[in-house]
């Protein structure tokens, strides 16, 4: 059996690479706090606007670190 392997890669910087870092970060955020947090995000990103959409459960408050 033959198959085709491809892969696909982009910059530092590249909207795809942008929005990956800002969906990790929400649910880094998320599961430091509850371990058992139930997250669906979805981040869109370009030139100069951010969009997040998603879900998410969990059990307890989440607080500003600053």
């Amino acid at each position: 059996m033959s198959y085709f392997f491809t892969s696909e890669s982009v910059s530092e910087g590249h909207p795809d690479k942008v929005s990956d870092q800002i969906s990790d970060a929400l649910l880094d955020n998320f599961i430091a706090f509850d371990p058992e947090s139930k997250v669906a995000c979805e981040t869109l990103v370009t030139t100069g606007q951010a969009i997040l959409a998603g879900g998410a459960a969990r059990q307890t408050t989440l607080h500003d670190s600053t």
